[in-house]
């Protein structure tokens, strides 16, 4: 299994370059997990479900089983936020894991950057960031950048800085 992130601030494009390159590298024979970084509260299910009534009556985890799908639900309560490599040690065998958030957290990562939002590039002050997708030139950055429509050469980007599990440190944090 190996990582790789994609990084950036809120509405650089993150979630929609996931979805346009995840069915390239499964074209390619890929089986792809993703995790992804919330800031806020969420939900998978909908109040008033089974499931959601048994996290509101206090069950600490609860299985949803399908015969199409199935998740687990864990409800922290008090507890901290789990570290990315305790969230990836949890996910089945794939050929690659694509992180969206975590982008503190010392894995190989992708930038998506647009000069709209606003912010900041991330590089240089991540020496983890492998290269920088955008929709704008960016000759001052010491890394390989590319075109955000450029979805081919995103995924095989992504695939060649993937780096193995066992290669991925602790966050920063956990140091």
């Amino acid at each position: 299994m190996r990582i790789i992130g994609l990084a950036g601030w809120s509405g650089s494009g993150k979630t929609t370059l996931v979805t346009n390159v995840i069915p390239v590298l499964v074209k390619r024979g890929l089986k792809i997990a993703t995790v992804k970084h919330a800031h806020h509260e969420f939900d998978t299910d909908q109040p008033g479900k089974d499931s959601w009534m048994h996290r509101q009556a206090g069950a600490s985890e609860v299985a949803i089983v399908s015969s199409r799908r199935w998740a687990i639900v864990h409800e922290l309560g008090d507890e901290p936020e789990p570290p990315l490599g305790d969230v990836l040690a949890k996910l089945s065998p794939v050929d690659l894991v694509i992180v969206e958030g975590f982008k503190r957290h010392p894995h190989p990562k992708l930038e998506v950057y647009r000069p709209v939002v606003g912010k900041p590039l991330l590089h240089p002050d991540d020496d983890c960031i492998v290269a920088i997708a955008t929709d704008a030139p960016l000759p001052e950055v010491q890394v390989p950048v590319l075109m955000l429509g450029d979805v081919e050469s995103i995924a095989t980007m992504l695939q060649a800085e993937a780096l193995p599990l066992d290669r991925i440190g602790p966050a920063r944090s956990e140091m």
